[in-house]
């Protein structure tokens, strides 16, 4: 069973990644973050618990660029 509190619009979403709301947008559309529509608006809803994998997934530590000495 969905429940309603498990989802959240495009502005919550946008403030839980740390990004604009075109930028959710842009990654929905993308297929990056998965989305539901709303059957009675259309509105873009997002589950909490996708945003936060989301976040896992693209949160690895990056190995810091080992830099030459300029001559």
């Amino acid at each position: 069973m969905i429940r309603l509190n498990e989802f959240v619009k495009v502005a919550e979403a946008a403030e839980i990644l740390g990004v604009s709301q075109g930028t959710v947008r842009a990654w929905s559309e993308a297929g990056k973050i998965p989305m539901h529509r709303n059957p009675a608006n259309g509105y873009r809803l997002f589950r909490r618990i996708d945003l936060e994998k989301f976040l896992r997934r693209t949160s690895m530590p990056v190995k810091p660029s080992v830099r030459r000495k300029r001559r």
